[in-house]
């Protein structure tokens, strides 16, 4: 039996995440449908990351056990026959019996996007959070650099997550402006329940003025999710890339 390791891209807006549900349609389950149709083997995938509702891959990694004869670099055209529009596979191969997409990453980039504009835009209002006010984006760049490093950021999840612990080590975490779009890319070893979808809102909370770009090692320090800012909306989120 085969490990077959496939890169995937979906546009979450449609589906409840990629975890599969009982009483909503998500990623996994289109997938592993797809994998039955064209190998007809009842195949369950293990994804990298569980990604909430609404939120967007542009390189998300997983892995499925196989007998199929259908070399592993072919896999995806055949899946992207029977996929949506909005999930497409782009490559597979053979791994390692012992890789495991979750627990064999190392870490994950992640990206999250802001359309400042005062009206929305038709081709970024599935990928972006529209926030139509003026921020300070110097300020939110100064205030970035104080997530950077091993640190507890209990307060920088919501309620209902299930880690071991909450201590993790962000690696790089960039704040970008260009025209109307600001993007915040972040880098680390691991993520809480919500925790880039926080650490966003708190950086535009920082941006408007609610809370002061000085203050955030004293709130990552508190543990106070109630300390944060709020927790951006799913649609701005999108998963870069996952190393291994």
């Amino acid at each position: 039996m085969k490990n077959i390791v496939l890169t995937v891209s979906y546009d979450g807006t449609n589906y409840h995440g990629f975890q599969k549900q009982n009483n909503a349609t998500t990623v996994q389950e289109l997938l592993e449908g797809a994998i039955f149709e064209i190998t007809g083997e009842k195949s369950a995938i293990i994804g990298c990351s569980r990604t909430d509702a609404g939120v967007h891959a542009e390189e998300y990694v997983c892995n499925f056990h196989t007998n199929t004869k259908i070399p592993a670099d072919k896999i995806p055209f055949a899946l992207n026959t029977v996929l949506p529009d909005d999930i497409s596979c782009m490559s597979g191969r053979v791994a390692e019996e012992d890789f495991h997409a979750r627990f064999s990453a190392k870490s994950k980039i992640y990206e999250y996007r802001i359309w400042t504009a005062p009206h929305k835009h038709a081709l970024s209002a599935r990928f972006s959070w529209h926030y139509p006010q003026k921020v300070n984006v110097s300020a939110m760049k100064k205030a970035a650099m104080a997530f950077i490093g091993e640190k507890d950021f209990a307060g920088f999840m919501s309620t209902g997550g299930q880690q071991k612990t909450t201590v993790k080590e962000i690696y790089d975490l960039k704040v970008s402006k260009t025209g109307d779009m600001i993007k915040i890319k972040i880098h680390a070893n691991g993520y809480l329940y919500n925790m880039v979808r926080i650490i966003a809102g708190t950086l535009v909370y920082v941006g408007n003025g609610k809370i002061d770009k000085n203050e955030i090692e004293e709130i990552i320090a508190s543990k106070d999710r109630k300390r944060a800012g709020i927790t951006a909306p799913p649609e701005g989120l999108m998963l870069k890339k996952v190393f291994y």
